[in-house]
């Protein structure tokens, strides 16, 4: 790919930036016309070397934000577990305004979800809480420093997906605590003793009560 793709671009097209990380790519145009230009080329250069364009991944997305408001059909891609759209944003004076930003994609967090299930922390009942913490901690760490970089707050269900596994957790191995009244006055003495057993209580300390 460095030479049918990298090389290439950058000798015919030396104005357009791109990114790419194996066979997947990105290419920024400044218009519609230069994105389709550089669209043709590149079908027309993959042939040549034997390759072709995925047809349902490759395409021409428009980045919507409060400066650019016209339509298209496609306003979003997603790029190494990012969805980057147009999204809400805030000006330091607290004006809204629309930017086109990345986030945690919905593939991500679903096999982030998937993976955290797998884990069936509830059934752990050998375990305590720093052991659980020492098992789970450097795994949600580096969910968070990859995928919290930006827009954090879509991975906050995640994160309290996270709680509530360990909420079944308390409850199952402590009798006492399936009192909702004792389990909250509990969990918030954790908190307070403790803030950072878990590190994503940094981010989120709430769980999803499910009763």
């Amino acid at each position: 790919m460095h030479y049918a793709f990298d090389t290439w671009l950058e000798r015919e097209f030396p104005a357009v930036e791109f990114e790419r990380y194996a066979d997947d790519a990105v290419v920024h145009c400044v218009t519609e016309r230069q994105a389709r230009q550089v669209l043709a080329a590149l079908a027309e250069r993959m042939e040549q070397v034997g390759l072709r364009l995925h047809p349902d991944k490759t395409k021409i997305v428009y980045c919507r934000d409060s400066r650019r408001r016209g339509s298209f059909e496609h306003i979003s891609f997603t790029f190494l577990g990012y969805t980057f759209r147009p999204r809400k944003a805030v000006y330091p004076d607290g004006k809204a305004f629309t930017s086109f930003l990345p986030a945690v994609s919905a593939a991500a967090l679903k096999a982030m979800g998937q993976r955290l299930r797998s884990w069936r922390i509830h059934m752990r009942g050998r375990s305590d809480l720093a052991e659980l913490a020492g098992w789970i901690n450097p795994i949600v760490t580096g969910w968070i420093a990859y995928y919290g970089r930006f827009y954090r707050s879509q991975l906050y269900p995640l994160l309290r997906h996270v709680n509530t596994y360990l909420a079944r957790w308390a409850r199952k191995k402590y009798k006492r605590l399936r009192s909702l009244k004792r389990f909250k006055a509990w969990w918030t003495g954790i908190l307070d003793r403790d803030s950072g057993l878990f590190k994503h209580w940094a981010w989120e300390s709430n769980f999803l009560w499910k009763g």
